[in-house]
């Protein structure tokens, strides 16, 4: 009996700690083509193979194309945030090559807690 309750409490913490790293904010701020971010930014052509670390993550291969909505900015600027049919996520900006530019200026705004959270389809998945 306590052997099970032992695995029921480490499965517990680590479903946690597994929920705390994929709703870590990755940046406050970051830079967009609107300030709903809803433009399109730029069209991109994969590099390299990319996997993620977590759900909030884009995973590609090299030469497919993604479209950038959004750039994290001050703090965390290697990250961009894209599209690549219907998934979305965060990637290196080293992981592609600018194809095509749609925004020459970009406005940076604040991020918001949503923004770093996993999306499956239409909804939001909370871990």
């Amino acid at each position: 009996m306590s052997r099970i309750f032992n695995q029921r409490i480490l499965l517990l913490v680590t479903s946690f700690l597994t929920s705390l790293q994929s709703t870590k904010v990755l940046s406050d701020w970051k830079k967009c083509g609107d300030r709903e971010c809803e433009t399109a930014m730029s069209r991109v052509q994969a590099t390299t193979d990319y996997l993620g670390p977590d759900c909030r993550y884009l995973n590609f291969k090299t030469g497919e194309e993604i479209m950038v909505y959004s750039k994290l900015s001050r703090k965390n600027e290697n990250l961009w945030t894209g599209s690549k049919g219907k998934d979305f996520g965060y990637f290196p900006k080293d992981a592609v090559k600018v194809e095509e530019v749609f925004i020459a200026e970009e406005v940076e705004v604040l991020t918001k807690e949503t923004d770093f959270l996993c999306l499956h389809g239409d909804k939001y998945a909370f871990e």
